[in-house]
């Protein structure tokens, strides 16, 4: 079942969330955990949903993933219209979604340089990530950014003035704005992800003389992180042919560290989050953003690519393996310096034995398609684990 098969699922099993997304309210119980919660800052009593899924467990550090909503929205509409919870129950990472302040004519906002507030949204974040960390058990070097519009604005911002503590930012329907790239320098590679609608009139794809436009967005940070210079190009199937809209992903591979910078390019798509189960004129639904965005996110750390070990010693019989290819989609093959058998165990990232077996160098392949319906699994043999992802 796709994220957004569940994430509709999810849906009907609570008629009343139409309602109470349209009307505005907050939410504190809903699936698993949602805590509606207040941090000072700078002088301001700042607002945030955060969400919890039931496989936390403060034994295991976590990934943490902010969630920003768009110009006059709120985080309580970000957590419905751009849903990452039924992926987060799956793939065990917290989700936090900061609330915006009233900008100086009155609409709720991230100050991301438009003149109107001098809010410190950037240390708002930073206080954050502390705040959450002292009370959970977040890894540290898995903090990504992402948000709707002028949230993804904001996580370009927080890329280029909160590298330190950003491992990967993705942006639907935001940019950067104008001349921003010049005064850009973060302090290590930054995997981008944008998702853009050619005929979105509000954030435009072709740039305004107050924005960049999305190509050389895309362009700055496949040049930042030292990416092929052109990308692959594919068309995603146009499963959805009555939204009006087709998909075009281009990707600039082999930067530094693994980085890559991935574009989903929304030919004839609005101003709209797709794959929202909140559907209007505009809204692609060939893809998911939600879960592109987190199958993108789950590829890194603050470091770049998170490596697989793929020969690695394991402790007590020095067998040396292999495992490829990785990310698999079926089969994955262990090859063995030793030809004596090894047991193996497979994990799911909450740490939950799906299958095991016995491999050699004459029976060493593994069949991974009937459990790769999450992104992420762990190959234990001996005392070395190897985590397989999704292709």
């Amino acid at each position: 079942m796709t994220f957004f098969k569940l994430k509709i699922a999810n849906y009907l099993k609570g008629l009343l969330l139409p309602a109470i997304f349209l009307f505005g309210f907050s939410i504190t119980v809903i699936a698993q955990q949602t805590i509606n919660a207040t941090l000072e800052h700078d002088g301001l009593t700042r607002e945030y949903i955060l969400y919890i899924p039931a496989s936390y467990s403060p034994s295991t550090a976590v990934p943490l993933l902010f969630n920003f909503h768009g110009y006059t929205s709120s985080a309580n509409d970000q957590m419905f219209y751009g849903d990452f919870r039924s992926i987060a129950d799956s793939e065990g990472f917290l989700i936090v979604h900061p609330m915006g302040t009233v900008d100086n004519v009155g609409n709720t906002h991230f100050n991301v340089g438009w003149g109107t507030s001098n809010v410190d949204d950037v240390g708002f974040t930073e206080a954050l990530i502390d705040e959450i960390s002292s009370n959970y058990t977040i890894n540290s070097d898995r903090v990504y950014s992402t948000g709707m519009s002028n949230g993804g604005f904001m996580s370009y911002k927080l890329a280029c003035e909160l590298s330190g503590r950003i491992a990967a930012i993705a942006s639907v329907t935001g940019t950067m704005n104008k001349n921003q790239p010049n005064t850009c320098t973060p302090s290590h590679q930054i995997p981008v992800m944008e998702i853009h609608g050619t005929a979105d009139t509000t954030v435009p794809y072709e740039g305004a003389n107050w924005i960049e436009s999305t190509s050389d967005v895309v362009s700055f940070w496949a040049d930042f992180n030292n990416c092929d210079s052109s990308p692959e190009i594919t068309s995603i199937s146009d499963t959805e042919p009555s939204d009006g809209s087709t998909v075009e992903y281009q990707v600039f591979k082999n930067g530094d560290n693994g980085a890559r910078v991935e574009h989903y390019k929304i030919n004839n798509g609005g101003h709209k989050w797709p794959g929202s189960a909140f559907s209007s004129a505009g809204t692609n639904y060939d893809i998911d953003a939600s879960a592109e965005i987190w199958n993108f996110f789950s590829q890194y750390d603050i470091n770049g690519l998170i490596t697989t070990l793929s020969v690695e010693e394991v402790e007590g019989n020095n067998t040396i393996f292999s495992v490829y290819p990785n990310p698999a989609n079926s089969i994955i093959t262990v090859n063995l310096k030793n030809p004596k058998h090894v047991d193996y165990d497979i994990f799911t990232l909450e740490g939950k034995l799906i299958s095991n077996g016995t491999v050699s160098s004459t029976n060493n392949k593994i069949d991974v398609s009937p459990l790769l319906s999450s992104t992420i699994y762990f190959l234990k043999i001996g005392n070395t684990t190897v985590k397989i992802q999704k292709k």
